[in-house]
């Protein structure tokens, strides 16, 4: 059964207009009156939630097809969950070239909360301005996508680009487990780190670098933050790998 993120109040027995996004995805598929689906809105704490219901999912029958509108009706409520049991957060030098298109699409698929791209010292990808913020949508929808296709029923958000040192100076990641790839001496392997982590910790915020990694500077001042160095072992990944790698870990 197609699956859409519909950001809009859902209840059982309404009749609703989707949102443009799902409704042009909905007439792409060429669906027609009749036809069922599954919405899902990210449950609470998104703009616009009623309060009265808490996730999951929502089975509805297209009811009107239109040029510009899609119309259905929401049949029914199932509270299905299929979120990491830990929220694990990623802080990402941006890989270079449609590479960080495939990060977020994967971390997605692997239950990523959010995902925050960095700029560093070493990244080859600089962006700024409407540019930064073209590319911040399309990531977003990317993550959108992927969550429609996995069966997640909260889709990450993709913050805003930010350099990592204004990242580290907000501190939103203070009431978080923090970690950091690295490959300084010294660094506790990722397995060993993450088993002496309750099951019942907020969340974990993971820092990994571009292609290069991060500067020792860099790894000073996140370390600095509080973030603990950590590796994944001998072999040398790429950004993007690591990343993954990392991720598959941590949300398990």
């Amino acid at each position: 059964m197609p699956r859409f993120f519909c950001p809009a109040a859902l209840e059982t027995g309404q009749t609703i207009e989707l949102p443009a996004g799902p409704a042009r995805h909905v007439q792409v598929l060429r669906l027609q009156p009749g036809d069922t689906i599954t919405l899902f809105n990210n449950g609470p704490g998104w703009p616009g939630d009623t309060g009265k219901v808490s996730g999951g999912e929502f089975t509805a029958t297209v009811t009107q097809m239109g040029r510009s509108h899609v119309q259905v009706h929401v049949e029914s409520h199932q509270q299905t969950e299929r979120e990491n049991q830990r929220a694990v957060y990623l802080a990402v030098g941006m890989p270079a070239n449609d590479r960080m298109d495939w990060l977020v699409e994967k971390a997605t698929e692997l239950g990523v909360a959010g995902i925050t791209p960095l700029m560093t010292e070493r990244s080859v990808l600089r962006l700024s301005g409407e540019r930064a913020e073209k590319k911040v949508a399309h990531w977003q929808s990317v993550a959108t996508a992927a969550c429609e296709q996995c069966g997640g029923n909260r889709v990450p958000t993709v913050s805003p680009l930010a350099t990592l040192s204004q990242w580290l100076k907000t501190g939103v990641y203070a009431n978080q487990e923090r970690m950091l790839l690295s490959l300084r001496e010294g660094s506790i392997p990722l397995r060993t780190r993450t088993s002496g982590i309750g099951r019942n910790a907020s969340g974990i915020v993971f820092l990994s670098g571009p292609e290069g990694g991060l500067s020792t500077a860099e790894e000073d001042a996140a370390m600095s933050a509080g973030f603990a160095p950590v590796s994944l072992g001998a072999r040398v990944l790429r950004a993007e790998t690591a990343a993954l790698a990392a991720l598959t870990l941590l949300a398990g």
